[in-house]
């Protein structure tokens, strides 16, 4: 339930700032100032969290660092690049193969094959995917966006895959602590103009209603960033990353029906078909996920930190035991 809470949070994003963009915004300056919201939103409760326990950012820089530059302002920059020279659907799909990376990395990994039914449950996925996103006619692509796009499937992928690694950071900890550094990041790349920001004080028409800047940049930093970061967060953790990846492209019917309301764009019958297979696809590789040896190598990508191990490890005398989620 925490991963569709955090892909129907995600899904607000595109059909929100989509005026924004359209009415002067870079993609450099929607990423930095969204994140910049979410960074301040989450400060309190990230800290509340660790209560006083601030030495784990330290031990953890890390692994902190790969979060916020790879998966945090690497993927969100990268994905707004793309759909700055790609039709949205196309960029949505390229990211989106994020899933089978994680998938054929396990793969390769640990030299297990996946269950047939986590197999077959990507396949029906990611042929729903590609109905819901309607590919059909001819298209003429943008290298350097399908480049873009592909760089922003790996910084997804890179997301789910230190989301699930154990660490004695707690989830909304880990997802502030990103945040800041993501908006750090992108800050600095603006400063150096490699990612041009621009933020023009304009109004824009969602519902019928004109509308100041501010109101739609509000709203997908506190829905689409920091409510649905931290959600994810705890979401990956108890579901590990492959299957949380898959449970995320919810994420993209979620988001047809909100361009459906916000913006006119109803959905095709194609995509009400396709629709139904992703919710299939994902329930077969939660199924056969659940499966012994249903997905190989779901642990994290790097070593478990002795921080990790001395907080999850039980004290002297406990009978607790490590209940498997």
């Amino acid at each position: 339930m925490a991963g569709l809470v955090a892909a129907a949070g995600f899904a607000t994003s595109g059909p929100v700032v989509k005026p924004l963009l359209a009415a002067g915004w870079s993609p450099g300056g929607a990423v930095l100032v969204r994140l910049a919201i979410g960074t301040a939103l989450l400060a309190g409760p990230a800290l509340w969290s660790l209560r006083g326990r601030y030495g784990v950012l330290r031990d953890e820089w890390r692994f902190l660092l790969a979060f916020g530059t790879i998966a945090v302002a690497g993927g969100s920059a990268l994905y707004y690049l793309a759909v700055d020279r790609l039709p949205v659907a196309v960029a949505l799909l390229v990211e989106y193969s994020a899933p089978l990376m994680l998938l054929g990395w396990g793969w390769v990994r640990t030299r297990r094959t996946p269950s047939p039914g986590v197999l077959a449950g990507a396949a029906v996925a990611m042929g729903g995917l590609v109905l819901v996103l309607d590919l059909s006619g001819s298209l003429d692509l943008d290298p350097v966006g399908l480049g873009f796009a592909l760089a922003a499937a790996v910084g997804n992928a890179t997301y789910f895959a230190l989301a699930a690694r154990p660490t004695a950071l707690p989830p909304i900890a880990l997802a502030g602590a990103g945040m800041a550094i993501g908006t750090l990041t992108v800050a600095a790349l603006g400063l150096v103009r490699v990612l041009p920001v621009a933020t023009p004080a304009v109004h824009v028409d969602v519902l019928g209603a004109h509308l100041p800047w501010v109101v739609p940049i509000l709203v997908v930093g506190a829905v689409p960033t920091a409510f649905a970061y931290a959600v994810s967060a705890m979401s990956v953790r108890m579901l590990g990353e492959r299957v949380a990846s898959f449970v995320a492209l919810a994420e993209v019917l979620f988001a047809v029906l909100l361009a459906w309301l916000l913006l006119g764009e109803a959905p095709l019958p194609v995509q009400l078909v396709g629709a139904a297979l992703v919710v299939a696809g994902v329930a077969l590789v939660r199924q056969g996920a659940s499966s012994p040896g249903g997905v190989p190598g779901d642990d994290a990508l790097m070593p478990e930190p002795a921080a990790a191990r001395e907080a999850s490890a039980p004290r002297a005398g406990s009978e607790l035991d490590r209940v498997p989620v």
